[in-house]
Parts: C-alpha cells; structure tokens; sequence
C-alpha cells in the first residue's frame, strides 16, 4: 500500500493543487521566497490535502472551493510544523535540514507566521469564512494540546486519558477538519459533514498512534527512531506498559527516559510488558469505527481510495 495507489482518483487535481499551493505562497521578499521554496522542494506526504480532496469527492463533487480547502489546511499544517521545530528545538524535518536548523529561530517564527497570514488572506478574498471558523477551532485545538504536552513532559506523568486528549488535539483536530472542510466544499449535508468531522478524528488519533509506536518497532529494522526518547515524551505503548509495574520499576524506566540512556532497555520493558500489541488494539479499534464510517456512504474510487488510507495508516514505516 502506498499513497500513489490512493491518489489515483485525484492524481490531476494534486497536480493542479501544488501548481497553486505554490502561486499561493510565493513572496516578493526574496529570504521569504527562498525559504518557501526550500520547503516545497521538500514537501511530505501532503496526505491532509489528500483527504481534502477524496473526502470532497466522497460527498459530491470537487471544486475551487476544495482546491482553496487544501491550500488552507496545507499552508496552516506547514506553518505549524516550522514552529514545532522552534519549540523542540529541532535541526530535521522529514530527513532534510529543518528550517529552524538553516535560518535559526527568528526567521522559522516569522516565515511561520508569514505563511498563516496568507492562508488568511486567500480565505478572506474568496469569503470562505466556513472554512476560517472550522480551521480557527483546529488551530486554538491543537496550541491547547502542544502545551498541554509541553507541561506534562516535564513531570512526565501522562495517563492515557492525557495522552488521548493530547493526540485528539494535536493531530487529530487537523485531520477532521481536512475532511469537515472537503465535505463542505462539496456543499454536503450537515449530517454528513458530522460523519467527516468523526471519521477525521478517528483516523488522525490512528495515525498518532501509528507515529509513537515507530520509536519502539524501529529497532527492528535497524534504524532506530529516537526523537521521542530525546525529548523524553511518554506515548501510549509506554504509558500502558508503565501501568502494569510497580512504583520501583516506574521510577527506574523514567529515570533511563529522563536521563536518554539504555534506551534499549525502555524498548524492551514496553515490548515484555504488551505495550506494542495493546497499542495496535486501540489504533486498529478507532479504524474499524472509521471504516464503519465509510459504508454510510456510496460506492466510489473515493470511498475506495479512503479505505487504501486507512489501511496505509495503520501498516506505514514512515
């Protein structure tokens, strides 16, 4: 399964949408230009314009307004990534130099919040106020759940009902309003529209919960994944496995997390203790209720193309 087999029903309309991502972000400021340019060379999966787009042929039918859609989603979706590698202090993104790591900081804020204005601007010249008022939730969603995270790190007692309140945040509020804002664009039903907003939720907390178990499931492969143990974050497999021990075994993996050594022995600690396999429950539970979802809705190569997704979701190595 990869995202080539998932976009073949809006093969054209990605091709279209990248021409105009591209337009809608370019400046006459040339550090601007230059760093915008940087990071479209190196885009990623672009999978939130992908379910703008499938999610909009899904209710009816795709339209400039999902083109704008994507743009939005994906402008705000970059500007925040930039930002988060000011505050991780980060020097890659997607195994290239970050901007943060190139520019430094105050050029990563200040492009970070040149390419939100514009997301802005595009929204109010086109009136597409619907959209501004579901991404202006996602956005107050997500700067609540970063720092919520950002508390929790420090005294790293994270329960799971933290950790979920996190990722729906997080990740989670970004993917449902791709697919609240495909669905409006395609002028859909308010019921279905609520369908999308849960189906998104659905699949970003998966697909979060696909991103920390990559720490733990590298180390099979041989490339070890480590930003989350440099950061000492507590995601879920290590939350569950946490639970099942004593205060003295606790206090002993924290300490290893704390002070990023014998990583190795954290890794196995959640491997002996379940917290793999009982964080592949949980994810492939929310993905049967998002692919109950789907069978609300009619046969198409969208519908198809959304199950491929869910199915990628849960099987990615990336």
């Amino acid at each position: 399964m990869n995202l080539t087999d998932i976009e073949l029903p809006i093969k054209n309309e990605m091709n279209d949408f990248k021409i105009k991502l591209k337009s809608s972000v370019s400046s006459d400021n040339s550090i601007i230009d230059t760093i915008v340019n940087y990071i479209l060379k190196r885009k990623g999966k672009q999978i939130r314009p992908i379910l703008v787009f499938l999610t909009s042929g899904l209710n009816g039918k795709i339209s400039e307004s999902t083109y704008r859609a994507a743009i939005l989603i994906e402008i705000l979706h970059t500007a925040t990534l930039i930002h988060d590698d000011v505050v991780d202090d980060s020097n890659y993104r997607r195994g290239f130099f970050s901007i943060n790591a190139l520019w430094k900081s105050k050029y990563s804020v200040l492009v970070g919040d040149y390419l939100l204005s514009r997301g802005l601007e595009l929204s109010v010249e086109n009136n597409d106020f619907k959209f501004l008022r579901v991404l202006s939730n996602a956005v107050k969603k997500m700067s609540e759940g970063e720092i919520t995270q950002l508390k929790k790190s420090k005294s790293l007692d994270i329960d799971e009902k933290t950790y979920f309140k996190i990722i729906q945040e997080k990740t989670a509020s970004l993917f449902s309003s791709c697919c609240v804002m495909g669905a409006i664009s395609s002028n859909s039903i308010d019921k279905n529209i609520l369908l999308m907003k849960e189906f998104g939720l659905l699949l970003g907390q998966a697909f979060q919960i696909r991103d920390d178990m990559f720490g733990y499931l590298s180390y099979d492969t041989g490339k070890p994944s480590l930003n989350d143990f440099k950061q000492a974050k507590i995601t879920l497999p290590l939350i569950y496995s946490l639970s099942k021990v004593n205060n003295s075994k606790k206090s002993e993996i924290i300490k290893y997390l704390k002070n990023y050594k014998s990583i190795n022995k954290i890794i196995d600690f959640v491997k002996e203790e379940g917290g793999i396999n009982y964080s592949q429950n949980l994810m492939n539970n929310l993905t049967e209720k998002a692919f109950s979802i789907l069978e609300k809705f009619p046969e198409s190569d969208y519908k198809k193309s959304l199950k491929k997704l869910l199915n990628y979701t849960i099987s990615r190595n990336i």
